[in-house]
């Protein structure tokens, strides 16, 4: 999400530098793709088939393709509050076969049925918002019963990082550790077990960016996790 994000939505709105940044094959190829190939082996009982995904905070769209890759569904819906990214968005849905249902608006509070979508994915999208707990409950509000939420999320740890700090902007006094995003998953009525989690370890998530491990000294076993991937199902 980027600097022109409307003042009545619920979120930190990103630095110019994050608007580009969010927009280049780095950020398509080395985050989202590695993101969604950890996150479908998370899913329990995997269907061969979503029909309704809800991609919340689609930011320019550069997921939705992957997205249709990963969960053939019949129709994406996409919601973000920021008019430049829908911009970018709009062009990337006009490239897609599947239908593409784009909507200007909060994703805590987003207007869509309930009990409408078969899955939804939040990747890097949480750690801008400022009603985290009422996002949550929307998520679970349109889910049907035995949808997924697929939840991607940079850390406390990360955020907080001097390299994040400098480059993009963000609600510092929200964010959370990994076991504190479980909880208030968990709090929100979604099910998940340590089979459905995954916290890796990706150099670009490190404040030395991996210069320690590949300069031989290896990764340290004391750390905070930097990034956490979750699949949860509302029952």
């Amino acid at each position: 999400m980027s600097s022109h994000a409307a003042p009545e939505f619920h979120l930190v709105p990103e630095t110019r530098i994050g608007f580009w940044f969010l927009g280049t094959r780095t950020w398509t190829e080395r985050v989202i793709a590695v993101a969604l190939q950890d996150l479908v082996r998370l899913i329990p009982e995997r269907k061969p088939s979503y029909p309704v995904v809800l991609d919340v905070g689609c930011g320019q769209g550069k997921s939705f393709r992957p997205l249709i890759e990963c969960f053939a569904p019949q129709r994406v819906i996409g919601v973000e509050a920021d008019r430049r990214c829908l911009q970018c968005a709009r062009a990337e849905a006009a490239k897609e076969a599947t239908p593409i249902e784009l909507h200007y608006g909060d994703v805590a509070a987003m207007g869509i049925p309930d009990a409408s979508v078969d899955l939804v994915f939040c990747h890097q999208t949480f750690h801008h918002l400022l009603k985290q707990e009422a996002a949550l409950e929307e998520f679970h509000r349109v889910l049907r019963p035995g949808g997924v939420l697929l939840f991607a999320e940079s850390t406390r740890a990360f955020i907080h990082s001097w390299i994040i700090r400098l480059f993009f902007r963000h609600p510092m006094h929200l964010q959370h550790s990994a076991q504190q995003y479980m909880a208030m998953i968990r709090e929100r009525g979604f099910r998940f077990s340590a089979q459905n989690v995954s916290m890796p370890y990706l150099w670009w998530s490190r404040a030395d960016l991996g210069a320690m491990e590949w300069l031989g000294f290896g990764v340290s076993a004391e750390r905070e996790e930097t990034l956490i991937n979750l699949a949860a199902v509302k029952p």
